[in-house]
């Protein structure tokens, strides 16, 4: 695998490089990174600037140290959102990191009431979209869950949307080669509120009844240049380490 990056980077360029490795699944958890004089020589800068960097990657719970075997990927890495997970696919084709799954896929038709999402997808309460929804789990335990409403329109576009089979091909590639139009992913958000009992019970969270957990959740929306077509919502695992505006 190569590790030489441009000329003239500092330690956050450095930690991007192995952070990018880690998250595309490309270095899976027990995995060495290359020793300090390896990774100084390929990037051609300071002792000080690699340890910097990988001070950072551990800051970040990405990397830990283990004695003679150097710093290794740790065990639980990060968690990714779904819009990191399609960036993830588009550039290596991987769908899942080493020891990631997913289970509880449901795909259902639904009247869509929730006024964060009636916003996000234009749409008048009580109309009815196609809704996906799956739990993500990192060495057999749940660490998201990931759901993703499409209105009617695009669900006509795209029908495979409503087929309670997984798709082996992403919606915006599909819509694309459709249609014409590019897909573009909105800005992601993220906001913490209170876990509801399906989410608890999807992260096998044991909660006393009536008792406030509050996850973390991020959102975006999916359009072409004239309506939107998506909404993504991921809610987290308390506890889970997400990246946030890289």
């Amino acid at each position: 695998m190569a590790y030489r990056a441009p000329e003239g980077k500092g330690y956050a360029d450095v930690a991007a490089h192995f952070r990018t490795l880690i998250k595309g699944g490309e270095l899976s958890p027990g995995d060495s990174l290359p020793s300090v004089n390896e990774i100084r020589e390929s990037f051609g800068v300071a002792s000080k600037t690699v340890s910097r960097a990988l001070a950072l990657l551990k800051s970040e719970g990405l990397v830990t140290s283990r004695g003679a075997l150097g710093t290794v990927v740790a065990k639980s890495p990060i968690v990714i959102t779904g819009a990191d997970r399609l960036n993830r696919m588009e550039k290596n084709g991987l769908r899942y990191a080493p020891g990631e799954t997913s289970s509880g896929h449901q795909v259902l038709t639904r009247s869509v009431y929730d006024p964060e999402v009636c916003t996000a997808l234009d749409l008048e309460p009580g109309s009815e979209a196609v809704i996906r929804i799956r739990v993500f789990r990192q060495d057999d335990k749940p660490t998201s869950v990931g759901v993703s409403v499409y209105p009617p329109y695009t669900a006509s576009v795209v029908p495979e949307l409503s087929d309670d089979v997984r798709m082996t091909k992403q919606f915006d590639k599909l819509y694309a080669e459709r249609t014409g139009r590019q897909v573009v992913k909105g800005q992601r958000t993220a906001h913490s509120r209170q876990a509801s009992h399906d989410e608890l019970t999807a992260l096998e969270i044991d909660a006393p009844p009536h008792s406030a957990v509050a996850v973390l959740v991020t959102t975006v929306t999916f359009h072409d240049d004239e309506q939107a077509l998506g909404y993504w919502e991921d809610v987290y695992a308390p506890g889970a380490r997400v990246p946030i505006g890289e």
